[in-house]
Formats: structure tokens, C-alpha cells, sequence
């Protein structure tokens, strides 16, 4: 049976025919392994390393620059030839370095089964594989354990189990025996349920496996893990659209240049090789290798910022996200859990002024707070004294001894709703150490499923009242005013859950003083606790007596005529910076979602306090799992807050929004995150509390698990986008520029202006330097204050093809001009014309580069001198061209003539007019478009 949480232990014991005391017999643990097989995750589907590096030669890109290096090596430019086949090379390493290690991610997930596990079989306990485990053994849970399969509890002692990894729920769950006669319950509820992969936290039990392998929840994300394709990025499919558009015009200027030459009468090999230098003029050799720097370039300021890109198209997909959906525990949260108000006697007060979950150190308006309110002192005091945490101080001398000294401090150790505690009473003053020094504990009761509470005894020991502070002047008053005289040798706490604790309760401490427990006195503390529980916090009740006579260690005795002092309101709360970068993600466009196994009011509340949540509405796993795809489409279209998910939801929202054209980013931490991570457009893990899986199903590791982070790299990710659009105007515009010359001169009676080398030379060198230094380009004005750019835009949107044809237009009539003005036809021998055509060319291609630095703003605003590496590929393109003009050896191979003086200085002026009306077009633009 698949929901076997439904089931009593006496049923799941009959359906799996085990013995609840001596387990399976090792025959049939035999026989059930060879009939389910190992107990192990198993890879199915994966791509070998042959298969990604030929996959890296296939495209319309890769095979254009394979057919130009063809072209070059035809033509006798074997340098050329190299420097393309180097470029795909390059490209092809750097592919198959990135997909070989996606395909780690299953690898990283089997990693997370235990090698050995307690077992009862044959009427005894003794340690096997994980892999022997089958249906039907009885596995032993101790604290410490990682769990090697699914199974049901048959027998819990205060079992707790952390599975944030597998659910997303920050805080370990308490687990239970008894069955849950519900349908569709989500693994964070099924509290009966034991699953592989997630830790023991607490307690002791034993537990009846119910599922092995790849039928284990585990199993199941694995196999979503295997089967999910990945997206491939914008900048992939618009470099393939890009290619596959070149290609036809390539294959269409050969065709139509060869042609009308030889229509014109000109020598068929002359214009064979003219044709094809067209067409690889046509083909950006530079485009791939331009793209992979300027990718290449971000991710080295992403990793300064603390964003490792592991997948470099990753970087540039960041600039086109248009919803990031995050996980909420350890992401947008602290992933640590903190008491954030105490109320007592009615009246709430704070415990996070100016301080944050981390900090375990007293805060001076907390404990001046708290010296006024005695009972509050002792509130926090019996939090942490009834707690089995431990507040560990490190000297300096010990952070030197173990290389740490920057880190020398106190730090606190144990479950996390007693550490949360701990560090509550160190903030008001009252550290736990110094505490248990002045009442050290003679007794306990220690924490049980049933009971819902824990309890402990404390001597007070006699005080130097004159070495007093104010908080433990506080905290004596407080049990002065707790006991019937100031004969009081004991202290008793208690902590645990509100209608536990009302139990065992006489009296409580209201705003009128100390009264007994009474019906009106219930309805006071519910109306409290259910106003914090609404807010999505975890709420405890802290109780305490005093007696005479030093009590043992039965609970009867313990817990019994108890004062209960108020509640303690416990969450996990939103980092700091959280907040902010929201806000900044909803300035740039972005929607902000949170998708989180937590609970429903939990998640409504983190969400509220980010600004993630507007509305209040909250989608639930439950209602997921029964929505059509329709349905669901319309849900996340309307809904920012998911709640108890499964990591299959996880999966179907990120499809649903990608159905909706949307570039989703997912960030996230657990196991459950994997699946969506890899379907995502682009996955962000955690780097720090993160899983391995995870890391290895993401593009991007966040080092600090900064939630800010993200927000940063996306602005890096615009940056990037914009840069690759700058030099593919610049590339084009100059293609178009060489096309318009070599196309028109035949047409007012000219011969070829350029040779087939110089077309190459200005292909290759002209256009790689310049548009290389375009990559470090810095951001826009309005880089983060306008919308991602649509996901189905191609890169000639927004003005880009409008923009290359008229200044490549613009760029050909210049250079044919100056051409034409020099040319003599009663002089064919005089080939100076050709020598300031291939110059204007040239030099109006750096001008271009020059304006084009910014899509909008002049160049004075940005600063003439803010891009010193672009200055430099200027200024070394513009003396490769003189060396090539003037040097013997140059004017040999390029076929140039040395210009006199007032020559070259007429191809600089002439030049300029290209940058001049870039300039201007800029300048209209923000007059009609401010």
C-alpha cells in the first residue's frame, strides 16, 4: 500500500509480514532482495562523455564558423583558418566541461545513503549495508542516525527527525505512532513516516521499512531529477536564431555576388574568392569567442560578489529572469530558529530590536527591558535552564589554537527550539553558563511525545547580592514573588505546549498579578496563544514553582501546582537583507515568489514581512495536487506564496510559469529543491546550508546564501545582455557597412574596392579587439529601473536591426565616397584609392565603437576615459592599420599604398562623421524618448 502513514502498526505489520520484536528472518530478507533489489538510488538516462562533446559541435553557429574556417583555409589563409578552429575548440571544451559536471548531480544524491544501519532480524540486533535493507525490516532509530529508507514507526521515544532537506520544514518534526486517517497528506505531515535521506535528531525508536531504492521518496526525486530536461537559455536560442538567419544571407551573397560579377564580365576566380570573403564577412567568427569572454568577464564579478557561476549562460539568463521563485527556509529565512517575542502578564514585548537570530550576546535595550519586568526575567530563564542546549564560550587563546581566532565568541549547540531559547535568556542578560552556576539543575523530567513537556529541578544557591546586575536582581525578585515565602531552596521549570502545560497548572501570571488558573484566566492565555500561532509562530508555554524540599526525578512530582508564567513566540525569521532585495526585484521588474514545504501560516507571515505577500493568499500542496494544468496556471498566475509543497509541485509551478513565457529562476537548498533547480531556467542554490544535490542541480551557488545576492547578479546578468547586443550592432553595422561597399562599387562603374585579405583583416582584427574591450562595458543608467526584456525577443528588438542597417549603410556610402573621390579610371594602376577605402572603413568602424558604448546616454556622460581596455583596442587597432599602410612587408601581403599626410588625415575626418551621427541619433532618441 502507498500511504501506509494511514495504517495502524498492527496492519503495516501484517501487510509486510514482519515480526514487530525479532524482524525478518535472514532467509527472507535474502529472498526480498533479490526481489527488490539493492537498497540504492539508481542512474538511468545518462549522457556519457562522448555524447556531450559531440553534442558541443552541433548548431547553426558552429557550423557557419566551421565552413568559414573551410573558406579561409581555401583562400590560403591558414592563420585565419586556425584562429577559427581555435574558437570552436575553445567554445567545445568549455561546453562539455559544464555538461559533464550537470550530469553529477545524480552521483551527489546517492552519496546521502548511510553505509551500515541497525537491523533486527533473526530475533537479534546487528549492523548490515544499507543496501541489503528491504521491506520489512526492523530498523532501530537512535539520535545521530541518518535514515536509509522509508519506513513507519511502530515504537517512538520523543523521535524527532530534521527534514528540511527532503520538505523544507526548518524545524525537526516530533514524530508519532498513531495512524492519519487522511487523504493526501503532504511528507511534512505525515508524522508517523520515517524517510531516506533525512537525520534523527532527537530520541530513539524503531520503525518498519516500507519502501527501498528508487520507490523511496528520495527515489522519486531522483527519478523527476533524471527525467527533467533542462531549459536551454535565451542566449543559447538567440545565438541559434542568430546563425541560422546568417547563414541563409550568407549562402544568398555568394550566390547573388557571384553571379552579377560574372554577368558583369569580371574573372570567375576573382570573384569566386571575393564572394566567399563576403560570406564569411557575413559569419561573426568573432561572435562565439566575444560571447564567451564577456560570460566569462561576469561570472568573475559575480564570484566578488559571492555568485558562483557554474554554467556560464547561466550569467546572462540572470538578466532576462523574469519571476524568481524561492524556497523560504534557510533562503529568504535565517535557517535558524529564534524566539522573537515573550508575552507575560498579558502584555507582549520584542526580542529582536536591532539584533538578528545569529547573535548570542546581550543586547543592552533587551536587558534593561527585562530588569524592569522580574517575571519576564524569569520566564527566560526557566527557558533556558529547562533546556538541554548548550552555550559554548570560545576564548581567544582556543580560536588561535584551532586557526579560528576571528570567530572567538560564544556559540550555542543543540535542537534548534532550545538553542532559540538560549540565545533569548544570553540577549536579556542572563547567560545559560552563569545561570546554571547560581541554580544547578539536581532533577529532570525529561521530553516525551505523550506528555508534550519537559521539566527540571535547580538549587538556588546564595548570591553575592552587591555582584548583581540588574538582570539577576530581576530574576531573584521574580522568585521571591513566585513562592509563598523566602524559604525557597528549589526552583522547578517547565516547558512544553500550552494545553500540556495547562494541565499540570494552578496559577498564572496575569496583568492583575499571580491568579489562579480559572476558566477566564484559559480563555485570556488561548486568545494569545492562537494571536502569535496566527502570525505562523511556533508557541511555547514556560511554567515554574518553587519548593522547599529538593524534589526527585518522577514527573508526578515535578510537574504538578506549577505558576505558568506566559509564552514564548518562536520563528525562524526573514534575514535583514531579505527585505531590501525584494524591493529592489519588484523595482527591476521581477516578480518575487516563495515556494515552501513549510506550514501555510508560517510562509504567510515570512512573506508578509518581506513584501513578498500583497495580498494574503496562499496555495497549499493539497490544493496543487488536485489542480489540471489549467487550473494550476491560473493559481500561479494569481498567487505568490505556495505552502507545503512536495518537490513534484515545486516542478509543475516552475513548468507552468515557463508555460506562461516567463524566464524563471528558483533558488533553494533541499534535496526536494533538485528537481526544479534543473528545470528551472536558471537554479540558484545555497552554498553554505545547501546540499550537494543541489549545488550540482544548479547554474549558480550562492557563497553566502544571501538572498541579496541574487538581485545583484541579475543586475550583472542585464549588463552582460546588454554588452552582447552592443557588439553584435557593432559587428553587424560593420558587415553591413563592407557589404554595401563591395556591392555598390560595381554599380556606379567602380572595380572591387577591397581584396579578399582585407575583408578578412577587418573581419577578424578590426571587429575582435574593439568588440572584446565591449564586454567590460559598465552598466546602464537604467539598468535595474526597467523590465527584463521579453523572453521570445530576438536580438534585433528594441531598435537593434533598425540601428544596424542605417549606420552600416551609413558606414559603406562614407567609405565608398572617399573611394570614388580618389579614384581615377584613367589611372588603373594606382591602387591609392583602395588603400583609403580600406582606411575609412577602418577608422569609421572605431569611431562607431566609440559611440555605441552606451544605447542611450552620450559619451561624455559616461565618461570618455570610463573604458580603458576599449581605449586601448582602439588605439592598438588604428597602428596595426598604419603598420599595414606603411610598413614594405604589410603593403605586400595586403596590397596597400603608404597615403601622404593629407590624405590619411582626410580618411580620420571622414571617419568621424559615423560616430558624429550615432552621437546625434542617440541625442534624439532621449529627446523623444526621455
Amino acid at each position: 500500500m502507498a500511504e501506509w502513514y494511514r495504517a495502524d502498526t498492527a496492519q503495516v505489520i501484517r501487510d509486510l509480514r514482519t515480526d514487530p520484536e525479532r524482524g525478518l528472518t535472514s532467509d527472507e530478507a535474502a529472498r526480498r532482495l533479490a526481489e527488490t533489489g539493492p537498497n540504492e538510488l539508481v542512474e538511468s538516462g545518462g549522457r556519457g562523455p562522448w555524447r556531450i562533446l559531440l553534442e558541443q559541435f552541433r548548431g547553426p553557429m558552429i557550423l557557419l564558423l566551421v565552413a568559414a574556417a573551410i573558406v579561409s583555409l581555401v583562400l590560403g589563409e591558414w592563420i585565419d583558418s586556425v584562429a577559427i578552429l581555435t574558437i570552436i575548440l575553445l567554445n567545445a571544451a568549455l561546453g562539455f566541461f559544464q555538461d559533464y559536471r550537470a550530469e553529477q548531480a545524480m552521483a551527489a544524491l546517492k552519496q546521502m545513503a548511510v553505509p551500515t544501519v541497525k537491523v533486527r532480524r533473526d530475533g537479534s540486533t546487528r549492523e548490515v549495508s544499507s543496501r541489503e535493507i528491504v521491506p520489512g525490516d526492523l530498523i532501530l532509530l537512535e539520535a545521530g542516525n541518518i535514515v536509509s529508507a522509508d519506513a513507519r514507526l511502530i515504537h517512538s521515544a520523543s523521535v524527532r527527525a530534521q527534514e528540511a532537506a527532503l520538505t523544507g520544514e526548518s524545524e525537526p518534526v516530533e514524530k508519532e505512532v498513531e495512524a492519519i486517517d487522511r487523504d493526501d497528506l503532504s511528507l511534512g505531515d505525515r508524522v508517523n513516516m520515517v524517510y531516506m535521506g533525512t537525520a534523527i535528531t532527537y530520541g530513539h525508536g524503531r520503525a518498519v521499512v516500507t519502501e527501498t531504492g528508487m520507490r523511496t521518496e528520495l527515489g522519486h526525486i531522483a527519478r523527476m531529477l533524471q527525467s527533467v530536461e533542462q531549459e536551454s537559455t535565451p542566449l543559447e536560442r538567440h545565438l541559434a536564431q542568430l546563425g541560422r538567419g546568417l547563414a541563409v544571407a550568407a549562402i544568398g551573397i555568394v550566390v547573388a555576388f557571384f553571379v552579377l560579377g560574372l554577368l558583369r564580365g569580371e574573372e570567375w576566380k576573382v570573384m569566386f574568392l571575393t564572394a566567399m570573403s563576403l560570406a564569411v564577412a557575413a559569419v561573426p567568427e568573432g561572435l562565439p569567442a566575444v560571447a564567451t569572454v564577456t560570460l566569462a568577464i561576469g561570472a568573475r564579478r559575480m564570484l566578488r560578489r559571492k555568485a558562483l557561476i557554474r554554467k556560464l549562460p547561466a550569467v546572462e539568463t540572470l538578466g532576462s529572469v523574469t519571476v524568481i521563485c524561492s524556497d523560504k527556509t534557510g533562503t529568504l529565512t535565517e535557517n535558524r530558529m529564534t524566539v522573537t517575542a515573550i508575552e507575560v502578564a498579558g502584555q507582549p514585548f520584542s526580542l529582536t530590536p536591532n539584533s538578528t537570530g545569529n547573535e548570542v550576546t546581550a543586547s543592552a535595550s533587551i536587558a534593561e527591558e527585562i530588569a524592569r519586568r522580574p517575571l519576564a526575567a524569569l520566564l527566560l530563564a526557566a527557558g533556558a535552564l529547562c533546556n538541554d542546549a548548550e552555550l559554548e564560550i570560545e576564548s581567544e587563546d582556543q580560536g588561535k589554537q584551532t586557526g579560528n581566532a576571528t570567530k572567538a565568541g560564544p556559540r550555542v549547540v543543540g535542537e534548534p527550539t532550545e538553542t532559540a531559547l538560549v540565545v533569548a535568556a544570553a540577549k536579556a542578560g542572563l547567560p545559560k553558563p552563569r545561570l546554571e552556576r547560581q541554580m544547578p539543575r539536581v532533577a529532570e523530567a525529561p521530553f516525551d511525545s505523550t506528555r508534550k513537556r519537559m521539566s527540571t529541578a535547580h538549587r538556588l544557591e546564595q548570591t553575592d547580592g552587591a555582584s548583581q546586575d540588574l538582570a539577576v536582581a530581576a530574576l531573584a525578585d521574580a522568585i521571591v514573588q513566585l513562592g509563598t515565602n523566602g524559604d525557597a531552596q528549589f526552583l522547578i521549570c517547565a516547558k512544553g505546549a500550552i494545553d500540556s502545560l495547562s494541565k499540570v497548572s494552578s496559577r498564572i501570571v496575569l496583568e492583575s498579578g499571580i491568579a489562579p488558573f480559572d476558566e477566564r484566566a484559559r480563555n485570556v492565555l488561548g486568545k494569545s496563544h492562537d494571536e502569535l500561532a496566527a502570525r505562523g509562530m511556533r508557541v511555547l508555554a514556560i511554567a515554574c514553582r518553587t519548593s522547599i524540599e529538593e524534589p526527585d526525578d518522577h514527573e508526578e512530582n515535578l510537574e504538578r501546582d506549577l505558576t505558568l508564567l506566559g509564552l514564548v513566540a518562536i520563528i525562524d525569521p526573514p534575514r535583514a537583507e531579505a527585505a531590501t532585495a525584494v524591493t529592489r526585484c519588484r523595482e527591476a521588474g521581477i516578480r518575487p515568489m516563495m515556494i515552501t514545504g513549510d506550514h501555510r501560516l508560517t510562509a504567510l507571515e515570512i512573506a508578509r514581512q518581506l513584501g513578498i505577500s500583497v495580498d494574503d493568499r496562499v496555495a497549499t500542496g493539497e490544493t496543487l495536487a488536485r489542480a489540471t494544468p489549467e487550473e494550476l496556471d491560473k493559481i500561479v498566475a494569481t498567487t505568490s506564496v505556495f505552502a507545503r509543497v512536495s518537490p513534484e509541485h515545486k516542478l509543475r509551478i516552475v513548468e507552468s510559469l515557463q508555460r506562461q513565457g516567463h524566464i524563471v529562476a528558483m533558488t533553494g537548498d533541499g534535496v526536494n529543491d533538485a528537481p526544479a533547480l534543473k528545470r528551472a531556467n536558471i537554479g540558484v542554490a545555497m552554498g553554505i546550508t545547501g546540499t550537494d544535490v543541489s549545488k550540482e542541480a544548479a547554474d549558480m551557488v550562492l557563497l553566502d546564501d544571501n538572498f541579496a545576492s541574487i538581485v545583484r547578479a541579475v543586475e550583472q546578468g542585464r549588463i552582460i545582455y546588454d554588452n552582447i547586443r552592443k557588439f553584435i550592432k557593432y559587428l553587424l553595422a560593420s558587415n553591413v557597412g563592407e557589404i554595401v561597399v563591395m556591392a555598390a562599387a560595381p554599380v556606379v562603374g567602380m572595380p572591387l574596392p577591397l581584396l579578399p585579405l582585407q575583408i578578412l583583416w577587418v573581419n577578424l582584427v578590426t571587429d575582435g579587439l574593439p568588440g572584446l574591450a565591449l564586454a567590460v562595458e559598465k552598466a546602464e543608467s537604467d539598468t535595474m529601473r526597467r523590465p527584463p526584456h521579453s523572453p521570445t525577443e530576438s536580438f534585433f528588438a528594441r531598435g537593434l536591426g533598425r540601428d544596424i542597417l542605417w549606420i552600416g549603410v551609413v558606414l559603406g556610402i562614407i567609405t565608398l565616397a572617399a573611394a570614388y573621390y580618389y579614384w581615377d579610371p584613367a589611372h588603373p594602376e594606382d591602387h591609392r584609392w583602395q588603400t583609403i577605402a580600406f582606411t575609412v572603413l577602418t577608422f569609421s568602424q572605431m569611431g562607431n565603437v566609440l559611440a555605441l558604448r552606451s544605447a542611450h546616454d552620450s559619451i561624455w556622460r559616461i565618461g570618455p576615459f570610463s573604458n580603458r581596455p576599449l581605449l586601448a583596442a582602439v588605439a592598438c587597432t588604428i597602428l596595426l592599420h598604419t603598420m599595414i599602410v606603411y610598413v614594405p612587408w604589410f603593403q605586400q601581403i595586403f596590397k596597400t599604398t603608404a597615403l601622404g599626410l593629407p590624405e590619411f588625415i582626410f580618411c580620420g575626418v571622414v571617419s568621424s562623421a559615423v560616430f558624429v551621427l550615432v552621437e546625434i541619433a542617440k541625442w534624439i532618441s532621449r529627446k523623444w524618448q526621455p
